[in-house]
């Protein structure tokens, strides 16, 4: 789990929502072994199985370092078992056969996850996949928490304090410190009861169909891609609004995708071969020697040095091949909204209406807007939206179930939108 996904121990609100926070410090059984061989791993999926009802789980990765996804720690917890930690890694090829005793026994009850669209994924690819599913967190922002990572939650509804500790650390280190296993196994310690409360404020407030709905949309959307990718991203490199010339979004992409290359052949996480920062320097810079590439910051140090050549071939790369770089994602929907009132102004008014009744919903049914439905639906909407004088609900209800939007959420936004998209007189 990140840190983000743990957070502070605060509270949601300032004062009424939250009792005050009897600290976590370690979990109630002591922290577990770690499972790391064969052996092990078979005992712990024995334990395991020992227990019943749902698993709480989780896993680390190691994202800041990596360029992988995968886990590097996983945690499960079930009633009558306690929790048990497990090493997926350093198992050769074959990490999948190894751990299949323990994805057995999970595919034989729900699994409780908190952000569990991070986890799936790389749970996935060793063989783990839900049977049913229950999200905490995404349960609280259909609850309408203004806070949903797991501290204020948990402080929240079970009065218990989670400090923040080692969620962005280095899960890919061996051997795991003590203190991290502990923090590991604290954030599996209270995810059954979580689910508990939070279920129970669904329930008061009508949402658990809604939340039944989401919560198998997304185990369905996790299994449709356990095959997880990395997609080209060149595009969403930090300070690309300083680009402004055709040879400089070019020079991005070149080394942004010789950077790719190098992080994805060491596993390195693509941020400590080379910082986003450097590649709009070198690219609105445009040096041609290693002197001139030298000069820049982040070039000077010795490793960057060293590397110069490449950086320098990648440059020459983007000056022999310099055409505007304008396939992608962009060219898979409308254009930013930005951009709207000039090109397409009646969509601008279109997506200012549909946003303001969407917002006016948000506020009265206590769902934030983008869990109400896409914004990027909303947005491809309000561009394609062609007027019909019949029919217009029809129209917009096909529109978003063609688009993944799940029946709750038609239900309570497709009347709105189609006032919003009715032309003013």
């Amino acid at each position: 789990m990140d840190s983000d996904d743990r957070g502070a121990a605060a509270p949601d609100t300032p004062d009424e929502e939250a009792p005050s926070a009897v600290p976590l410090l370690e979990p109630a059984e002591g922290v577990p072994p770690l499972s790391t061989s064969v052996s092990e791993i078979a005992e712990a999926a024995e334990k395991l199985a020992a227990g019943h009802g749902p698993f709480a789980i989780d896993a680390e990765r190691a994202s800041g370092f990596r360029y992988s996804n995968r886990a590097y720690l996983i945690q499960i917890r079930r009633t009558g078992a306690g929790t048990v930690l497990i090493d997926p890694v350093n198992h050769g090829s074959s990490p999948i056969d190894v751990l299949k005793p323990v994805a057995e026994v999970l595919a034989e009850d729900e699994w409780i996850l908190h952000a569990a669209d991070q986890d799936l994924p790389c749970l996935a690819e060793v063989g783990m996949r839900p049977p049913a599913l229950y999200d905490t967190e995404l349960a609280g922002r259909l609850a309408g928490f203004d806070r949903v990572n797991l501290a204020a939650m948990v402080q929240r509804l079970l009065g218990l304090g989670l400090a923040k500790g080692h969620g962005a650390a280095d899960w890919s280190k061996r051997p795991l410190p003590d203190a991290w296993l502990n923090y590991a196994a604290l954030d599996v310690e209270v995810l059954i009861a979580l689910r508990e409360s939070i279920a129970a404020v669904l329930a008061e407030q009508n949402k658990s169909d809604w939340a039944a709905e989401e919560f198998e949309h997304l185990r369905y959307s996790s299994l449709a891609t356990a095959q997880v990718t990395r997609r080209d991203r060149w595009r969403r490199t930090s300070g690309m609004h300083k680009v402004r010339s055709r040879h400089g979004l070019a020079a991005v992409r070149e080394l942004w995708t010789v950077r790719d290359q190098i992080a994805r052949s060491r596993d390195i996480a693509p941020g400590r071969i080379l910082p986003d920062s450097a590649i709009i320097a070198a690219a609105m810079a445009d040096p041609k020697t290693v002197e001139d590439l030298t000069k820049l910051p982040i070039f000077g140090g010795s490793k960057q040095r060293r590397s110069a050549h490449v950086w320098l071939a990648a440059l020459e790369t983007a000056r022999t091949n310099p055409e505007p770089p304008d396939s992608g994602d962009q060219q898979n929907g409308p254009p930013p909204a930005v951009r709207w009132a000039k090109r397409k102004p009646e969509a601008a008014a279109r997506l200012d209406a549909a946003r303001s009744a969407l917002s006016e919903l948000s506020a009265q049914v206590g769902v934030p807007t983008e869990n109400l439905v896409s914004p990027e639906l909303i947005r491809r909407l309000c561009w394609d939206w062609q007027e019909r004088q019949e029919d217009r609900e029809a129209a917009i209800d096909d529109f978003l179930r063609d688009g993944g939007a799940r029946a709750w959420q038609r239900q309570l936004v497709v009347p709105v939108l189609a006032g919003a998209l009715t032309p003013q007189a």
